[in-house]
């Protein structure tokens, strides 16, 4: 999710700037690209493949989805997941795996527009093999009983749906530049992982009764594509990221950077 090696990051805030990155453009991008790709597919089969065997399915079937532990399984299966994801691709591609934090990152400067391109581009490529090995692997075939697609719950309205959806992923990408913010000398170690794993987990207790959580326009998506289930307000999870990111780059910048 966040880039945790400074070499991705790049050097201290002040010499940042916006590029087009064509000498970005070399084998360590080809290399970048794999590592997103395989990073996302990782998370749409074991982050959201948690929300989809028997016993959640199950659950979900009865009163007994209310639960707080059908709610805290999948959260920590989110967190804890993206958290060693990131970790497995710090030194590389520096573990976004999700396009909001892509689209972020480049917006404060810290990766180039190519860069971010390729990363969008691997993300949706490994989130739809993932979404199609899961179909596979699950037997999810007949799609009756599949779950984890993210939808309108409860009873909230389009537009509930999509600031929720917004106000979580600015919490996510916050997190993330925090822990990435050279000002507050953070050498990068398993803790930026853990951060921004715990700031999932906890969104996704929040947003699972109302979204089932996407903050991520890959994993707001593809599932939803895979099982027969997108519709138009699978949309909403689609844009939704996006705009909690565009919000979130200044917000950082004006009240939480050290100026």
């Amino acid at each position: 999710m966040a880039d945790v090696e400074a070499k991705v990051s790049g050097s201290k805030s002040c010499s940042r700037k916006w590029s087009f990155g064509i000498d970005d453009l070399n084998g360590t991008l080809v290399q970048n690209f794999c590592a997103e790709l395989l990073g996302t597919m990782f998370l749409i089969i074991f982050c959201v493949g948690s929300a989809n065997n028997e016993v959640l399915v199950a659950m979900a079937k009865g009163d007994i989805n209310m639960s707080p532990a059908y709610y805290l399984s999948i959260s920590m299966a989110f967190g804890l997941g993206i958290g060693g994801i990131v970790h497995i691709l710090s030194s590389t591609s520096g573990g976004h795996v999700n396009p909001a934090v892509s689209l972020a990152l480049f917006l404060d400067g810290r990766i180039s527009l190519l860069v971010a391109l390729a990363y969008i581009v691997a993300q949706f490529v490994g989130g739809f093999a993932g979404a199609g090995i899961l179909w596979g692997l699950g037997n999810f075939a007949s799609g009756d009983n599949t779950s984890g697609q993210n939808m309108i719950l409860g009873d909230i309205d389009v537009v509930h749906a999509f600031f929720l959806e917004v106000f979580g992923t600015m919490f996510l990408i916050l997190t993330i530049l925090a822990t990435i913010d050279e000002s507050r000398g953070h050498a990068p170690s398993y803790l930026q992982p853990l951060a921004i794993g715990l700031a999932i987990l906890v969104m996704h207790i929040f947003l699972i009764p109302f979204t089932n959580c996407a903050i991520n326009p890959v994993r707001g998506t593809v599932w939803n594509v895979v099982t027969g289930k997108a519709d138009e307000k699978t949309l909403i999870f689609l844009f939704a990221p996006f705009v909690g990111s565009l919000v979130a780059v200044p917000l950082n910048l004006v009240f939480f950077t050290k100026h």
